[in-house]
């Protein structure tokens, strides 16, 4: 996937980014490391790829699925008008699992994702 300015990244356990912005994390005892963000487009991919990487790890845990570390980056474009051309992630795991345990976990997240779905629902923002 090659990225474009407006890139996010979100890493985790094993795949832990080794310099980046450091937040606590729910799901992981070190917590996550993350790209800089630093402009509105970053953040709005940085909603999906920290939802997704949340996700992975409480799915995981549900399923089963033994997991060292969760990468995720997400990317999109924007038109002239600064119109989303759409947003795409990638999964990177440190899995212990068989390859249809990884599967159906993969699927799992990609179902309840709440920001994606949110994003692909549509929803209207107004000035308060």
């Amino acid at each position: 996937m090659e990225l474009s300015a407006y890139a996010a990244r979100a890493t985790s356990g094993s795949l832990l980014m080794p310099e980046g912005q450091a937040f606590s994390h729910t799901w992981t005892p070190g917590g996550i490391v993350a790209t800089p963000v630093t402009n509105g487009a970053q953040a709005l991919h940085f909603a999906v790829a920290l939802c997704v990487l949340n996700d992975t790890w409480r799915e995981a845990a549900r399923l089963g699925v033994s997991l060292s570390g969760v990468a995720i980056t997400a990317d999109g474009g924007f038109d002239e008008e600064w119109h989303s051309t759409g947003i795409t992630y990638a999964v990177e795991l440190d899995a212990d699992a068989p390859p249809a345990d990884v599967a159906a976990l993969l699927a799992a997240v990609e179902a309840v994702a709440e920001i994606p779905r949110a994003l692909r629902a549509g929803a209207a923002v107004a000035r308060a």
